[in-house]
């Protein structure tokens, strides 16, 4: 096979377009591992399972050149490919990389319904109000998908580092919907930022040196007349890396000794910055001017060089730098053959020459404000007022427009130009806000690193540490860190900041569930509350009082959640009843006003704060809506990863784990509480490890291991132990009733719940009452056993179906074993088909040995409604039969109307059926344990 030519060995796909392909043979030296794993994502996506892939690697190791096979392969295979690199200069223009990509498929925009081609309308117009970012992304898929419907679809995406945030959003939304579509995404990008906290949820390639072998190979190919001497000396400074490898022998006999211990980078710099020394100054103007500027169209450049030069810069100019091998002609526009070309003649010039080109840029850019106002910032030293102010209000009219991503790049540049320390300060608190605000944690860390905190007021002191908060849930030194965000609030407070300060008090109160903050920090944040009388019905104020003193102030918060009539579209407000309800153990509650959150972010398009609400799932795994819970802690788990809400994460995870383990899926449960275990936040969140434990004792007594569950469940009851939760334990207590009954441990566990009384009658909530009623059924002595049994039934809360099963059980095998058999098999029949309604397969497979032991066949264990069909099928197949039409699922699933059709395609046979006309009655059958008949 014939090497790849020194251009194809290092060249980038256009910035501009799509990667075209190379003509005549081609080969790419010592990459056959990572051209195999290309084609067959190709052939996947050819079949209709698409995917993704993220390359990474330092700079020249070859990134590009493999977007640049694979462009080629998916040509030949007969995909549509679009192709689009970041470009430095437009990392802070919201959707510039996007706009760019999607150009060639713009006529399918016109097609799409209403809502989606508004909103794409509107996020490519300078003049718009943004649309929401996940708006912005289910609109992106659905065009994609619809392209891919006619041709099998190859997105390459280079340079992914200096995308914009807002793009890079949306495609990283896309490429986890990708696997029922004919759609390839592969980028490359020149440094890796996995989330510290994120499992993986896309599948990298780190793209290595070559090999000592291979580098020779390319070496001999590009440069074959060197000396040995020379070239053992260009094989020991490119250490494999393949651009190094191609260019430093141009100029390896010009470089001095005393250069050899700089780093392969600058290196390469050095060699590109070296060919501009034989052009013309024209040619060198020109290129800088490319350098400040890459997007600039050539009339553009051709302008700045001869305003610059004094003279009329040419074509000419153009060809030299062509010829210099410095760039490439693309249709009309120039583009450097490499990025660190562009870096090492930016670098290479002086600052007089740098400041004098942003200058000209600026004056040439009269009709793109955005632009013009960064070179203009670009091309100033030292303080500048006016500049200051005018960028500022640019970033008002954005941040008013919605494009935050805008405002982020003037703010900073603003902050830069005035004097005055605390107003600098100020204005670098406003980038932070707005870099969080679109969940760029990278500079969100870099803008707050650069605030000095010496100059913070107290206002601005609690608008950086809400920021902080969001950007990095740190879990050690929890009840240091709740004392230092009370304070904090309390200071906002008296400086007048009451929605900062609520926001603050809000985020420590909520750690005081998630890390079960200690008695004093529990009481700080109250205090800090009732300091300034609040309104004692406002949600935040009943929220704050349920996370932080539940056993103080419990019984007064679910009166009020009782009596208020809150606006069942106001997703905050919900979220907020919501959540307070649910760390309280009022479950039932909890379920429906988190709903009712969900159901306004999910109109809205939110998709971080739907999955805050999807931690409803919880509540419901008590209420045995193991089906519906199943869906939501997945959906919600998703969810979460792709919006980095790693607390929720935890919580979801856990879900998931505790209803596996209730269905029977030892494996899947097992599974799923490794992967929470292993999760770096896992340590320090009480609220997950008691769930976690939870699930261990349960897979315990599931599996005929009572003593062992026994121990594990007393674990979440030990204050010293790292599993305790002084609240979430509650809703272990039935278990370990069980566990005890199991183990033969009745008489220390009614020890170890010896206060239970007293803390239910203080939080009279469902949790409570359960874990009262059931424990003192379950672990009652024999001559009161009846009576506290029926105590219990009748005081048990009307939802919690799996609790009433779970007595019914207990009684029945109790009446088994005082040989009263007939008197059993009526609560054993009613534990069994509860059981089986909701799924709970190890409880129903319990239930049906005590009635085949006290004397009745229980026949044949009816199928629930969602075995065979994973939680999203299970989600697509109830909407699907409720009448809504595959692009209404699609919305409210923010997935692909095609995906959708993909899961029914795969659902009718496993539920036996042919259309979507039979899915009411199918699912319905199913519910009731009939035969499915077509």
């Amino acid at each position: 096979m014939t090497p790849r030519t020194e251009e194809a060995a290092h060249a980038q796909p256009s910035s501009r377009g799509p990667p075209e392909a190379e003509p005549g043979p081609r080969a790419m030296i010592g990459r056959d591992e990572e051209l195999q794993t290309l084609r067959r994502l190709l052939a996947d996506a050819a079949d209709g399972r698409g995917g993704a892939l993220l390359i990474h690697g330092t700079a020249g190791v070859g990134k590009s050149a493999l977007l640049r096979e694979a462009g080629a392969a998916g040509t030949e295979s007969g995909f549509n490919v679009l192709g689009a690199a970041g470009v430095e200069t437009e990392l802070w223009l919201p959707f510039a990389a996007l706009q760019l990509l999607l150009q060639p498929a713009a006529d399918g925009i016109g097609k799409l319904p209403s809502a989606h081609r508004t909103t794409l309308v509107d996020a490519f117009s300078a003049t718009q109000t943004e649309p929401h970012i996940f708006r912005v992304a289910l609109a992106v898929l659905e065009l994609l998908a619809d392209e891919a419907d006619r041709q099998p679809l190859l997105l390459l995406v280079d340079d992914l580092q200096w995308i914009d945030s807002p793009s890079r959003d949306v495609l990283r939304f896309v490429a986890r919907r990708t696997r029922d579509l004919p759609v390839l995404i592969v980028a490359a990008s020149r440094v890796h930022f996995p989330d510290a906290y994120a499992p993986s949820t896309q599948p990298d390639l780190h793209l290595r040196p070559l090999g000592r072998s291979a580098a020779a190979e390319l070496l001999d190919a590009g440069a074959p007349d060197l000396s040995a001497p020379l070239r053992a000396l260009v094989l020991e400074r490119a250490a494999g890396n393949p651009l190094a490898l191609v260019e430093l022998p141009k100029t390896v006999q010009d470089i001095p000794p005393q250069l050899d211990d700089l780093p392969l980078t600058q290196r390469l710099e050095d060699a590109f910055a070296a060919r501009t020394d034989s052009v013309s100054p024209e040619c060198r103007t020109l290129l800088l001017g490319l350098a400040a500027e890459p997007t600039a169209p050539l009339n553009r450049l051709l302008e700045v060089a001869s305003s610059l030069t004094g003279t009329t810069v040419s074509v000419d100019a153009v060809q030299e730098a062509v010829d210099a091998g410095l760039v490439g002609l693309v249709g009309r526009a120039l583009e450097f053959r490499h990025p660190l070309m562009r870096s090492a003649i930016y670098t290479r010039a002086t600052v007089a020459d740098r400041l004098a080109t942003h200058r000209a840029i600026a004056a040439a850019m009269a009709d793109t404000p955005e632009r013009r106002l960064l070179h203009l910032a670009a091309a100033t030293l030292g303080p500048d007022e006016h500049l200051a102010a005018r960028l500022e209000r640019f970033a008002d009219t954005a941040l008013a427009r919605g494009k935050v991503a805008s405002a982020v790049p003037a703010l900073r540049q603003a902050a830069d130009l005035v004097q005055d320390p605390r107003r600098r300060t100020e204005i670098l608190v406003r980038a932070v806000e707005s870099a969080s605000e679109i969940n760029d944690r990278v500079h969100t860390q870099l803008l707050l690193d650069r605030a000095d905190m010496s100059e913070l007021g107290p206002l601005e002191r609690a608008r950086l540490m809400v920021v902080s908060d969001k950007a990095a849930f740190e879990p050690d030194e929890p009840h240091r860190r709740i004392e230092d965000m009370v304070t904090t609030a309390a200071g906002a407070f008296d400086a007048g900041g009451v929605q900062v300060a609520e926001n603050l008090l809000w985020r420590a109160a909520a750690r005081c569930f998630f890390q079960d903050g200690d008695t004093r920090v529990r009481a700080l944040a109250a205090a800090e509350l009732d300091r300034r009388n609040p309104d004692p019905d406002a949600p935040v104020v009943l929220t704050v009082r349920a996370y932080t003193e539940p056993f103080r102030y419990g019984a007064e918060v679910i009166a009020r959640l009782g009596s208020l009539r809150p606006d069942r579209l106001d997703g905050r407000t919900m979220h907020f009843l919501g959540s307070g309800a649910m760390v309280l153990g009022d479950v039932t509650r909890a379920a429906r006003y988190l709903s009712l959150a969900g159901a306004a972010w999910r109109s809205q398009g939110r998709l971080g704060l739907l999955a805050r609400s999807l931690a409803g799932s919880w509540p419901r795994v008590y209420l045995g809506q193991l089906d519906r819970a199943r869906e939501e802690s997945g959906e919600g788990l998703a969810l979460a990863e792709e919006t980095g809400e790693w607390i929720v994460w935890l919580g979801v995870k856990a879900t998931g784990s505790l209803v596996a383990a209730l269905r029977g899926e030892t494996e899947a449960a097992a599974r799923m509480l490794g992967e929470l275990r292993a999760h770096r936040l896992f340590p320090g969140m009480p609220f997950a490890a008691v769930m976690a434990q939870q699930v261990e004792g349960l897979l315990a007594l599931f599996d005929g291991r009572p003593t062992e569950a026994y121990d594990l469940l007393t674990r979440a009851f030990d204050p010293a132990d790292p599993h305790y939760h002084s609240v979430s334990r509650w809703l272990l207590a039935p278990d370990l009733a069980d566990a005890a009954v199991a183990a033969g441990t009745v008489r220390q566990a009614r020890e170890l719940l010896d206060g239970l009384p007293e803390l239910a009658a203080r939080l009279p909530s469902e949790m409570m009452v359960v874990a009262r009623l059931y424990t003192e059924a379950v672990l009652a002595p024999d001559d009161t056993a009846e009576e506290h049994y029926a105590a219990a039934l009748a005081g048990l809360p009307a939802g919690w179906a799996l609790a009433r099963a779970r007595l019914h059980l207990h009684h029945g095998r109790r009446l088994r074993r005082q040989r009263h058999y007939v008197d059993a098999r009526n609560p054993l029949r009613n534990a069994r088909d509860e059981f089986e309604r909701a799924g709970a397969r190890p409880w129903a497979e319990m239930a049906r040995e005590q009635l085949r032991a006290a004397g009745e066949s229980s026949g044949r264990r009816h199928a629930n409604t969602s075995e065979g069909l994973s939680a999203q099928e299970m989600q697509i197949a109830v909407l699907a039969s409720q009448g809504l039409s595959n692009r209404e699922i699609g919305q409210r699933l923010f997935i692909s109307h095609r995906t959708v059709g993909a899961h029914l395609y795969r659902i009718y046979p496993r539920l036996g059926i042919t259309s979507r006309g039979k899915l009411a009655a199918a699912l319905a059958a199913l519910q009731d344990g009939r035969p499915v008949s077509d």
